[in-house]
């Protein structure tokens, strides 16, 4: 039984788990692989999971700071290639999918399975997302990824489009790839917590069963509870996220009585864990989303695979009954690897506890990429490239999206590409009236450099250098709002110093040229806008503006809730088509001062 035949008969009220037989990739034999005697005398069979998440489509090595892994002990990693946290130290460059893909291949045994925690798609270089991420699922195909969990990324294009590409079918706008009709995923994205709205009724898979050598595994997955203030709200239109342990532990409930003893959480929300730290150490310090899931999922649950934040962390929290369990994190974009070990006691059909290790790999390429998905890669380098080296326009230097947060004293979270990109969107909405645009900082996923990176040509832009700046194909809107629900909006960003470090938290929004105020962080929080101008003339709470913005933020992302209290919608074009077009039409770009936003710090 297939795990969407599983979905089905759950949303009908009543389902059977069933085992699928484990495809034995080639590589090395593993001692007790039939199961041994140990712990205790008890027979056991050993199962060995790996792990990734967020590698976000990034096919290639990724380059730069995205590329790079800090080894806990301040030097090169180990030979083994052993990490366990992030800490100051020298870089090791990793990632790459031909890469991981021979890691994988140099881990397997028999009783191998390759799991991930989402956010395996959405957010891609060009090379994926140019082809609607259909290239990094066929490569994970390839990989031999058994399940996964969804993340907030496979909902950027909409929950219609991550059904196609876990059912097959060409696009239903851009037609059908260079490779042909999209076959469909060989794997499930699970997610437990996600209704049809109004419903009781999953709206993707809620887990998925494997049978090793007799004993079952079930893997429950969960995406961030938060998913509908950072997606689009068109996109997941129609269903429901609720929170996160309650729906893995109706899961859970559900295994267990069909016989599933052995369980695992796959879970799309993590920590930012303090670095270097022992296992039992690390979950004792952080109240955040991923720490609090792992304490609280019921004891049937015998480990926590999670994602979201990006980090490399293994560690331990203690469950309701006063037990160990794991909860772990792979970095991103493909640059660790998590090997976790495990003993099944084949009475009971339950995890050994005091059986289990985990530890991170680095992903190196120090070792020889696998041929078969390096020519995978390379043929979508190639479709991908006439759309990618278009030449668009210029720049006359580095116009940044950088932010140093370090402390609040030096932060200014206005950047120079923050205010291109507003006014290019202000460009696009003037057919509409529109007399501002606002841009959500995280929307501007990387700097364009003035430095060539092919052979384009210093200060050259192109389309795939655009596009790595604005990946996520937003549509630019427009709606009229008062001058005062304009304050109330300004209001609602975001400026967190820490006492303890200095360092801050901020979401900031990017303004067009034509909005001018002041944001003073010294006084409270809602009192801390004034002086707001429209083209140099002070805006009074009663006069209309007609404000642009991408339909991500229009639906309250971010938490930009005062968006939603206008309805008169325009809707123009894809935020980078105006992005694009505003490149080719006003280039050689500068960047600009970034002195719209006043800050009193």
């Amino acid at each position: 039984m297939t795990s969407r035949t599983l979905l089905r008969l759950l949303s009908a009220g009543a389902a059977a788990a069933a085992g699928i037989a484990l495809a034995v990739a080639p590589a090395l034999a593993a001692t007790g692989a039939h199961g041994d005697r140990g712990n205790h005398g008890r027979q056991t069979v050993p199962v060995r999971l790996l792990s990734i998440n967020d590698l976000h489509g990034n096919l290639e090595p990724p380059s730069g700071s995205s590329s790079r892994i800090l080894d806990p002990d301040g030097a090169l990693v180990d030979t083994d290639g052993t990490l366990t946290g992030i800490a100051g130290g020298r870089y090791s460059i990793a990632g790459g999918v031909s890469y991981l893909a021979t890691h994988i291949k140099q881990a397997q045994n028999r009783n191998t399975l390759l799991v991930a925690a989402g956010d395996l798609i959405g957010a891609s270089p060009l090379i994926s997302a140019a082809y609607h991420d259909e290239p990094t699922l066929e490569v994970l195909g390839s990989l031999g990824l058994d399940t996964t969990s969804a993340g907030n990324h496979e909902f950027d294009e909409g929950y219609a489009e991550l059904q196609r590409l876990m059912n097959g079918g060409c696009h239903p706008v851009d037609g059908c790839s260079p490779a042909g009709e999209w076959k469909g995923t060989g794997f499930d994205f699970l997610a437990a917590n996600v209704l049809k709205e109004g419903t009781d009724r999953y709206a993707l898979p809620p887990y998925h069963v494997k049978t090793i050598n007799g004993v079952k595994v079930g893997f429950i997955g969960l995406v961030t509870a938060t998913t509908p203030t950072i997606v689009t709200a068109e996109g997941i239109k129609g269903l429901q996220f609720t929170e996160e342990v309650a729906a893995a532990n109706r899961a859970s409930a559900h295994l267990a009585r069909k016989g599933v003893k052995a369980q695992v959480v796959l879970v799309h929300e993590g920590d930012s864990i303090t670095p270097n730290q022992s296992p039992d150490a690390c979950s004792v310090n952080t109240s955040n989303a991923g720490s609090r899931i792992a304490r609280e999922l019921n004891p049937q649950i015998d480990l926590v695979i999670s994602g979201h934040s990006h980090q490399a962390y293994i560690c331990k929290a203690t469950d309701p009954a006063g037990q160990d369990r794991y909860y772990t994190q792979g970095s991103s974009f493909g640059r660790v690897l998590t090997q976790i070990d495990l003993q099944i006691d084949k009475r009971t059909k339950d995890v050994i506890r005091s059986s289990v290790k985990a530890d991170n790999k680095v992903v190196t390429r120090t070792v020889t990429p696998d041929p078969q998905v390096e020519t995978q890669v390379q043929t979508w380098k190639a479709r991908s490239a006439e759309v990618a080296d278009r030449k668009l326009g210029a720049i006359t230097a580095d116009i940044s999206n950088v932010v140093n947060n370090s402390s609040a004293a030096t932060t200014k979270p206005e950047t120079p590409l923050g205010d291109l990109i507003a006014d290019s969107q202000l460009e696009a909405a003037k057919a509409a009236g529109a007399e501002i645009a606002l841009m959500n900082p995280g929307g501007i996923r990387t700097s364009l450099t003035y430095a060539q990176k092919g052979s384009e040509g210093d200060g050259v832009v192109t389309y795939g250098e655009a596009f790595e700046v604005q990946p996520f194909s937003n549509i630019v809107q427009v709606r009229t709002y008062t001058g005062a629900q304009l304050k109330a909006l300004l209001e609602q960003q975001v400026w967190t110093p820490n006492p303890a470090t200095g360092a801050i938290s901020h979401r900031i929004l990017q303004v067009s040229s034509s909005l001018t105020y002041t944001f003073d962080t010294t006084k409270p929080v809602g009192s801390r806008v004034s002086d707001i101008k429209l083209n140099g003339t002070p805006v009074t709470d009663t006069q209309s503006i007609k404000i642009a913005a991408n339909n991500f933020l229009m639906g309250g992302g971010d938490g930009f809730s005062v968006f939603t209290q206008s309805s008169d919608t325009w809707s123009g074009p894809i935020d980078l088509d105006a992005f694009t077009a505003y490149l080719s039409a006003r280039s050689p770009i500068s960047p600009s001062p970034a002195d719209r936003i006043t800050f009193v710090k």
